[in-house]
C-alpha cells in the first residue's frame, strides 16, 4: 500500500429543502409529557424555552412530493457538477440515512431497493462496478460513510467514492412531542479521491467509537406521546438529558483522541464542524474540548460554525450540508479554503460517535 496517497474531497453538493417552518409554526401545537398528559405550560413559553436552549429558530421541511433518495439524487447531482467528473468513474456510492424513503402520504420506512441503488438510478448509471449500499448508523452515519471510503481508497479498491447523508425526519417525527421541534429535513454529498501527495493531505486520522451498553436506546422510536393519536405507528424518541450528559462527557474526548492521532494539536485545528442537534450541547462540547488542554479561557469564537438556528437538525445531512455552504462561500465569514485543518464530529443513535481530522490540500 503506497502511504502517499490520501483521500481526498474533490467536490461537494447539498438539496436544503424549499419549506421554511418557524417556530411560530408549533404555536398551535398540542404537545404531551412522556405520561401522556398535556403539558401545562402554555406554548409561547415552551417554545420560547426550546428555542433558548437548542438555538433553533427555524427549519426545513421537503415538500410532498419529495422522499429522501430524490433529494439524496439532487445533493448527488450538485457534487458531481462541482467536479465535473464522469458518474461512471465512481466506485462506491454510501448513502448515509436511518429510515428509508418515506411518503407524506403513507408514512412507512421503505428500504427496498436500497437508497444508494435509488441514487444510482436517478444518476443514470451503468457501470456494475459502482457498488451502491446504505448506511444506518444515527447521526454519524455521514462522517462514518467518510472513513469506510477512506479505508476503500487507502486499501487500492477505490479511486472516487460518492458518499451521502439524507434524511426527512419531519416523517418521523412525534408532533405531539416537544423535541419534534428539533428535527428537519436534507441531504448533502461530497466526492472522494485518492491523490498523491508529498506531505499529508486530505483525511490525516479517525477515530469512531460505539457505547451500546446502557446508552443503546437513548435514541429509538415509541409511540406517541398523545395516546390518542398515531395507533400503531412508531415515532422517533429521545432522552436528550442522558444523551447531553453522555455527550459532555465522550465526545470531547472522541475529538481529542482524533487530533492526536494526526500528531496535532488544538492549536492546529481551523475549523469545528460538529453535528447539530442542540447549540448549547454544540457549545459545550467545544468549551469542554479546549479545557482538554488547558484552553478554556481561549475557545475562538468562529471556530465552530452552525447552522441550526435556520436549518435545524437534519441528522446525516447535517455535516455534509455544512461542509458545502463553506467550501461554496455561501457561509458569510465561514469559509473552508486551501490548506485549512477541519476536524467534524458526529455523535447519534447507538450511542455512535465519530471523528475525522482533515486538511484541505493546498
Amino acid at each position: 500500500m503506497d502511504t502517499n496517497f490520501f483521500t481526498v474531497i474533490i467536490g461537494s453538493g447539498s438539496y436544503i429543502p424549499t419549506l421554511r417552518i418557524s417556530n411560530d409554526h408549533f404555536l398551535n401545537h398540542v404537545f404531551y409529557d412522556k405520561d401522556g398528559t398535556v403539558l401545562s405550560k402554555v406554548n409561547k413559553d415552551i417554545i420560547q424555552q426550546f428555542c433558548k436552549i437548542t438555538g433553533i429558530r427555524e427549519r426545513r421541511y421537503v415538500s410532498d412530493d419529495l422522499v429522501a433518495s430524490d433529494i439524496a439524487g439532487l445533493a448527488a447531482e450538485d457534487a458531481l457538477k462541482s467536479t465535473g467528473i464522469d458518474p461512471e468513474t465512481l466506485d462506491y456510492i454510501i448513502v448515509a440515512h436511518n429510515f428509508g424513503d418515506i411518503k407524506a402520504e403513507n408514512r412507512r420506512s421503505d428500504f427496498v431497493p436500497a437508497l444508494a441503488s435509488r441514487v444510482k438510478h436517478h444518476l443514470g448509471i451503468i457501470n456494475p462496478l459502482t457498488v451502491a449500499y446504505d448506511l444506518t448508523w444515527g447521526c454519524a452515519g455521514w462522517l462514518q460513510g467518510i472513513i469506510q471510503a477512506d479505508y476503500f481508497i487507502k486499501s487500492g479498491s477505490a479511486k472516487r467514492v460518492m458518499v451521502i447523508g439524507t434524511e426527512t425526519l419531519s416523517r418521523v417525527c412525534d408532533p405531539h412531542d416537544r423535541d419534534s421541534m428539533i428535527y428537519a429535513d436534507g441531504a448533502g454529498a461530497v466526492i472522494l479521491e485518492a491523490r498523491h501527495s508529498s506531505v499529508p493531505i486530505g483525511i490525516l486520522s479517525h477515530v469512531a467509537k460505539s457505547y451500546a451498553d446502557d446508552l443503546a436506546y437513548v435514541l429509538g422510536m415509541g409511540c406517541s406521546y398523545n395516546p390518542n393519536f398515531g395507533g400503531d405507528a412508531l415515532f422517533l424518541k429521545m432522552n436528550g438529558r442522558k444523551l447531553y450528559e453522555n455527550a459532555l462527557k465522550t465526545v470531547p474526548l472522541t475529538i481529542k483522541d482524533c487530533i492526536e492521532k494526526a500528531s496535532l494539536s488544538i492549536l492546529d485545528i481551523d475549523k469545528l464542524l460538529i453535528h447539530q442537534a442542540n447549540e448549547k450541547m454544540d457549545e459545550a462540547i467545544l468549551r469542554e474540548l479546549f479545557n482538554m488542554y488547558g484552553r478554556e479561557h481561549v475557545v475562538p469564537t468562529d471556530i465552530m460554525p452552525m447552522t441550526i438556528s435556520w436549518l435545524g437538525n437534519s441528522s446525516v445531512a447535517t455535516l455534509p450540508t455544512l461542509f458545502d455552504l463553506m467550501s461554496k462561500g455561501e457561509f458569510v465569514n465561514q469559509q473552508i479554503t486551501k490548506g485549512t485543518t477541519v476536524v467534524f464530529a458526529a455523535v447519534g443513535a447507538g450511542v455512535n460517535m465519530n471523528a475525522i481530522t482533515y486538511r484541505v490540500p493546498s
